[in-house]
């Protein structure tokens, strides 16, 4: 594990839809915080209130989006237009304490790629939240075999050469931290935690859908799987058609003294979805053919 540079340029990003009250709170709060020097870009994703206008009048460098595209659209938009070497991601509602800023580039300096920061308990804005990014971070850990602390959190610090490898996975919704966690850990990226607690949103209307979300970032977990580790999912399920087929086998056998029709269909399913297991594996390897090339610097 290599120190990071001295010598590294920093970027803050923050994605922002309707944020103006939180923005006016935040901007001014930041520079104390920041190494000297620091880039704060704000992503306007189609606010109709006064988010742009706050932005100006801090000077802070601004990204505007015509139409609302979502909050993975936004952390697109800032990663590419922004000129450090190292990102910084947090949102504008308040959640995300400036202060906290220091410790994740503390640990960050150590040699991480990406040091993301824990929710601790009570952090979350309700308790199916809570539950479900527990279940959800349980689930990662048991795919990427990695501990993973907090699946969905949204502020970060990171290599902006290694995220911007992945911004091609990455959804246009809220997602998105969903997305980029298990990438750098199926690519063998170092990822570190640090242990926050965020307050209840003081202002404006968070835009997350509980049900609708909570169903798109299992969607995504699973996408993730099959993409970069496939046989994760398929030896699950080839084993469970394989049991089933013979459990059913031994009971008709028993019982009828035959060989069912649909024995035979569930051994077959199960052998399968072996197969289709060991070819999306080979298939997910051509992700990787690109990453750290010869001759890559690290930054």
């Amino acid at each position: 594990m290599t120190v990071l540079r001295i010598t590294s340029r920093y970027s803050l990003i923050i994605p922002a839809r309707n944020e103006g009250e939180g923005l006016k709170r935040l901007l001014p709060d930041l520079p104390r915080h920041l190494p000297e020097g620091t880039e704060i870009v704000v992503v306007n994703d189609g606010s109709d209130d006064d988010t742009q206008a706050i932005c100006e009048s801090h000077g802070v460098r601004l990204v505007n989006h015509p139409y609302p595209k979502g909050n993975g659209a936004s952390i697109k938009s800032g990663a590419r237009a922004a000129n450090g070497d190292v990102l910084i991601f947090m949102d504008a509602d308040g959640q995300h304490k400036p202060e906290d800023i220091p410790a994740l580039l503390e640990k960050f300096k150590e040699g991480y790629d990406m040091v993301v920061g824990a929710r601790q308990s009570g952090s979350h804005a309700g308790a199916h939240r809570a539950v479900a990014n527990d279940l959800f971070s349980r689930f990662a850990t048991w795919m990427v075999q990695q501990p993973v602390e907090d699946l969905t959190s949204g502020f970060r610090v990171v290599k902006a050469k290694k995220f911007r490898q992945f911004l091609y996975l990455l959804p246009n919704g809220f997602s998105y931290p969903t997305t980029i966690t298990m990438s750098f850990f199926r690519a063998g990226f170092s990822v570190a935690y640090v242990p926050i607690h965020t307050p209840r949103r003081a202002t404006g209307k968070s835009h997350i859908r509980p049900l609708r979300d909570g169903v798109r970032f299992l969607l995504i977990i699973i996408k993730i799987g099959t993409l970069y580790s496939p046989q994760k999912l398929f030896i699950p399920i080839s084993t469970a058609f394989f049991w089933t087929g013979l459990c059913y086998y031994l009971y008709t056998y028993l019982t009828a003294g035959r060989f069912t029709n649909m024995s035979a269909l569930l051994f077959i399913s199960a052998i399968l979805t072996f197969l289709i297991g060991i070819v999306s594996e080979q298939i997910s390897a051509l992700h990787y053919k690109d990453i750290d090339p010869p001759g890559h610097e690290d930054e």
